[in-house]
């Protein structure tokens, strides 16, 4: 069996089944269902989980906006405003407030619906901003690494 393109782009991300639905320099969106493998014991979201999310999106978008160099995360700062129960469907959206020549600024926010409402309005889960170093070199043992990414992502 062939690998999805969320395996082969971030194997993390796969494991606790984050669907990646668009992908670009400007914009990474997705989504997940809270399951056993990604809550705390009390049976909700796991804090650490959505920084991996949040690392994990503003890394490859800032890779894909630098021209496919190395990129490296250097500053994450999260607040968890709600929490996400076992079995909630999660929304996930990654955007840069700055994309600088060296550095990069992302933005990332995870929500859930609002059933009760009527509207289907959002509940903020979290919010993250990302720091990711750019332009870095790209080590000769993996010149490949931006190979699946140029793959699936919409340029």
């Amino acid at each position: 069996m062939e690998p999805s393109n969320n395996e082969i782009l971030d194997a993390p991300l796969h494991e606790i089944g984050f669907k990646i639905s668009e992908i670009s320099s400007q914009k990474i969106t997705g989504q997940f269902l809270v399951s056993e493998k990604c809550c705390n014991p009390f049976k909700v979201l796991h804090g650490g989980v959505s920084a991996l999310i949040a690392e994990s999106l503003a890394s490859m978008s800032a890779h894909m906006a630098s021209g496919f160099q190395r990129v490296a995360g250097v500053h994450l700062s999260i607040h968890h405003l709600k929490s996400a129960h076992l079995g909630e469907i999660v929304f996930v959206e990654a955007t840069p407030l700055n994309i600088g020549k060296s550095i990069h600024v992302w933005e990332v926010k995870l929500w859930k619906s609002d059933n009760s409402s009527k509207l289907g309005d959002r509940i903020l889960i979290s919010s993250s901003r990302v720091t990711v170093k750019t332009n870095m070199v790209v080590p000769e043992n993996v010149k490949d690494a931006a190979v699946n990414l140029k793959k699936y992502a919409r340029l």
